[in-house]
């Protein structure tokens, strides 16, 4: 091998590094930022939502260019990775919730009311996550090896149509059952999944920068 092919390989190793951990690091980002976001049941109209919701759904689309560029096994360890760190992110607004506040500090009730219920949040976004995105990624692999190679964008969407309705029941049931009334969590379910099939959508063009 040439000293010129040795360097355009190892320049573009580096490249596939930087644009992995860029992807990786949105996913985690977003999987957190979206376990925080749910806290809040937003309104539109009839439609009731987490707001979680309005970010959560790129989530699919970025594990879905971790299984293009690194394979199946390092999107499931992904998913897994992500799912412990937002149990240590429940455990720590837990641990931050119990500590004794400073008399002068008049915020600790409103604290513990909007962080304390984080954990079900988190138990709820990892159960979803787990079932709905390993489906997914199997859907996924299914498709590149049985089907086809081509059309990224049916990949995209036909994974993603497995997993966004499995993901939503999960989630919202998980989340929110016994807290809000059974009709509005169904409400939750089903704006959920129309948000995540829109974003799903918008999104696709992202598959084919990498």
């Amino acid at each position: 091998m040439s000293p010129k092919s040795i360097h355009d390989t190892a320049r573009q190793n580096n490249e596939i590094a930087i644009s992995s951990m860029i992807i990786l690091a949105s996913y985690f980002l977003a999987q957190i930022l979206a376990d925080i976001g749910s806290l809040k049941i937003a309104s539109i109209g009839k439609m009731s939502f987490d707001a979680g919701t309005l970010i959560y759904p790129f989530t699919f689309t970025l594990r879905d260019l971790i299984h293009k560029k690194l394979g199946k096994k390092t999107a499931q360890r992904m998913i897994v990775l992500c799912a412990g760190a937002n149990l240590i992110m429940a455990g720590f607004f837990a641990l931050v919730t119990l500590l004794p506040s400073d008399p002068t500090w008049t915020l600790q009730a409103a604290f513990a009311a909007v962080l304390g219920p984080v954990w079900r949040i988190v138990l709820a976004s990892i159960a979803a996550e787990l079932i709905s995105e390993l489906i997914d990624t199997e859907v996924y692999q299914l498709w590149v090896t049985r089907i086809t190679t081509k059309h990224q964008w049916a990949r995209v969407l036909v994974s993603n149509a497995v997993s966004v309705p499995i993901d939503s029941v999960i989630f919202a049931l998980i989340a929110f059952s016994g807290i809000l009334p059974q009709e509005t969590v169904w409400l939750i379910v089903w704006a959920n999944i129309a948000i995540k099939g829109l974003v799903t959508i918008i999104s696709i063009p992202l598959i084919y920068l990498v």
